[in-house]
């Protein structure tokens, strides 16, 4: 697998390519990058991708200050469910 074709946010389907080329055009700040290309805004919210958006942005962004006032945060669930109610088991 070549590194473009990589899957940076599983959720979304977002590729470290679309990602590279989304933050060299528009030289966005993460949570732009996110906005953008919908990385981070899948079912986990952000845990596995938010750092190599955050790394990817910060990287093609000459203006390192903004970039560090704009990262990304993760939002949990509204509310906690069981693994019962997931998967529709009966108790």
């Amino acid at each position: 697998m070549l590194e473009n074709e990589m899957i940076i946010c599983r959720c979304e389907e977002v590729t470290y390519k679309q990602l590279t080329e989304t933050a060299e055009k528009y030289k966005c700040a993460s949570r732009e990058l996110k906005l953008r290309t919908r990385a981070g805004m899948g079912y986990c919210g952000g845990r596995t991708c938010r750092t190599m958006v955050d790394n990817i942005a910060h990287s093609f962004n000459g203006n390192e200050r903004d970039c560090a006032q704009l990262t990304l945060k993760y939002q949990p669930p509204i509310r906690p469910i069981s693994f019962g109610d997931l998967g529709d088991v009966k108790k």
